[in-house]
């Protein structure tokens, strides 16, 4: 399924910086015990998945979400949600009309957390021969695939 998602130059290019110039051993440890911490609980499958929706077409509602999250549960997008405003990452409005009306959108800081997964993104396409060639080879090391 391909995506466009629109981070501006700067993010891309501050994403760049900090990963070319950080090393494990320079990290602050109360950052080190964050990301591990969020590693767990914001980058799951789901978190990636709802604030790529989120950045490609704005403040949605509940069920335009789950549309838009192809294979998510009521109860994971709910759980998902809930964590990510948890987070600071996103912020749910609810209108009092009946029946009520709920929308999501990114906070500013839920777009930051977008452009670093941009980072995956432009990883993945740089690497994806790799990683399917290193994922040939291993299966015909296992016997995964006969030939």
């Amino acid at each position: 399924m391909a995506r466009s998602l629109e981070f501006s130059e700067e993010q891309i290019s501050a994403a760049q910086d900090y990963a070319a110039c950080v090393r494990p051993g320079e990290l602050d440890p109360r950052v080190e015990r964050l990301v591990n911490d969020l590693i767990g609980r914001v980058a799951d499958k789901w978190t990636m998945l709802v604030v790529e929706v989120l950045v490609e077409k704005g403040e949605l509602r509940f069920t335009r979400l789950s549309e838009l999250v192809v294979g998510i549960s009521q109860k994971m997008l709910t759980q998902t949600l809930r964590q990510m405003e948890r987070e600071g990452l996103v912020t749910r409005t609810v209108h009092p009309v009946v029946p009520p009306k709920v929308e999501y959108r990114l906070t500013e800081l839920g777009m930051s957390l977008g452009a670093a997964f941009c980072g995956v993104w432009m990883w993945a396409e740089a690497n994806l021969s790799r990683v399917e060639a290193a994922r040939v080879e291993f299966d015909r090391r296992s016997g995964r695939l006969s030939g």
